[in-house]
């Protein structure tokens, strides 16, 4: 059914929203983090939120403290109003989960009895023990829906107990679930495999474009950012080892003298556990035509930079997917990306993108130097838009209501 309109009212001792209860509505609960941890995921929690509310009562239940803040590496700006965009006015926001605090676990189970479908936002297993314990309490056998962000985080592969305390906790949790969303048939393969998880009972459904952004004229954009030369290559996002950037900087460097004098290099995010890479930009020979924003961009800037771009660099050596790869192709700009993980196969649906093997800077400068020589701009994928992608989780979530077994 195509719900309209929905109610909220509020329960007066709490003064927590809570959705009116409506027989011929099916409430759908999604479960993630909230703009007080401003990443790609809490966007996608929100957008995918805000689509589904076309179709059913929808609660938000949203973490409040996620890690103790200094854990978090980014626990400066933890807070910070750097969001322009938000939730619907008939979704039901709740900033209840404390990632330390059982008691709240407690209460989110009140919203999940009233619920009829519960949706996780899973991309690191740092939730885990949350989950699992608002999963125990599922005591009507809700279906639950696992939405995967990324199959294992590169942090916790790297340590043995966090990998084993990834492996243990995340096991029990997904042997509770009902039902699997990937975005990429790689990682529904993946998965299947890593867990044991039959594979009817994964689904491919892909994440939205990032369209909250307003675009702006290319030369005001360049204007704000203090950048003369012609040509404007960007990397967005956090920073992270397995991002790349480092060969984005060497084929930087390799590109023809005159093509380097005319560009400029835009390297825009926190860099959270690569701090070498400040260093090689610094003794880089064309530093000058180099500039590193180490730190989180909000939304109000974030326009700037994507309209500012010739071209967005997607260098990773291994990647699920990228939500910045959905603001680039709503910009419409050419995006250069490896050919690593899911990234080929969403990507593909978008005819500016080139993809280029991981680690080799002479290719990546030379489809670089082919890019910006066209000054190209395509259209958005239609099959990304919100509303396509909220008619395949409608069509999952009546399924799994329906009498159909797996």
């Amino acid at each position: 059914m195509l719900l309209k309109e929905g109610v909220v009212c509020f329960n007066i001792w709490q003064n927590d929203p809570i959705m009116e209860p409506e027989t011929n509505v099916l409430k759908v609960v999604i479960i993630g983090p909230s703009q007080r941890f401003l990443s790609g995921i809490s966007y996608v929690t929100l957008l995918l939120s805000n689509s589904l509310a076309d179709y059913f009562s929808v609660t938000a239940l949203l973490f409040r403290d996620m890690l103790p803040k200094k854990l978090f590496p980014g626990y400066k700006r933890v807070g910070a109003s750097l969001a322009d965009c938000g939730y619907r006015s008939d979704i039901a926001m709740v900033e209840l989960l404390d990632w330390y605090n059982p008691l709240t676990w407690v209460e989110a189970s009140k919203y999940i009895r009233r619920g009829d479908v519960i949706i996780f936002q899973w991309w690191t297993s740092s939730v885990a023990h949350m989950y699992l314990a608002i999963a125990l309490m599922n005591l009507k056998k809700k279906p639950i829906i696992i939405e995967f962000h990324e199959i294992v985080d590169p942090l916790e592969h790297g340590f043995f107990v966090l990998r084993l305390y990834s492996k243990i906790l995340g096991t029990l949790i997904r042997r509770l679930a009902t039902f699997y969303i990937v975005h990429s048939e790689i990682d529904r393969q993946l998965i299947s495999s890593h867990y044991d998880i039959d594979l009817r009972r994964i689904r491919v459904i892909p994440i939205g474009l990032f369209d909250q952004y307003k675009k702006t004229d290319k030369g005001q954009a360049k204007d704000y950012l203090g950048i003369r030369e012609p040509n404007v290559i960007l990397f967005f996002g956090l920073i992270r080892p397995y991002k790349g950037v480092k060969y984005l900087v060497q084929a930087f460097e390799r590109l023809p003298p005159d093509r380097i004098h005319n560009s400029h290099l835009l390297i825009v995010g926190e860099a959270w556990e690569d701090q070498e890479l400040c260093k090689t930009v610094a003794k880089s020979p064309v530093n000058t035509h180099i500039s590193l924003i180490d730190r989180y961009v909000g939304d109000s800037e974030i326009p700037f930079y994507f309209s500012a771009a010739d071209v967005l660099v997607m260098p990773y050596t291994r990647a699920s997917q990228s939500g910045v790869a959905h603001i680039g192709m709503e910009f419409g700009i050419p995006i250069i990306a490896t050919r690593v993980g899911g990234l080929e196969e969403s990507l593909g649906k978008y005819e500016g993108t080139r993809f280029i093997n991981p680690m080799d800077p002479d290719e990546l400068a030379t489809v670089i130097e082919e890019t910006i020589s066209g000054k190209q701009l395509f259209e958005p994928p239609g099959e990304l838009r919100w509303d396509v992608i909220a008619e395949q989780w409608n069509d999952l979530i009546n399924f799994l209501q329906s009498d159909k077994k797996i």
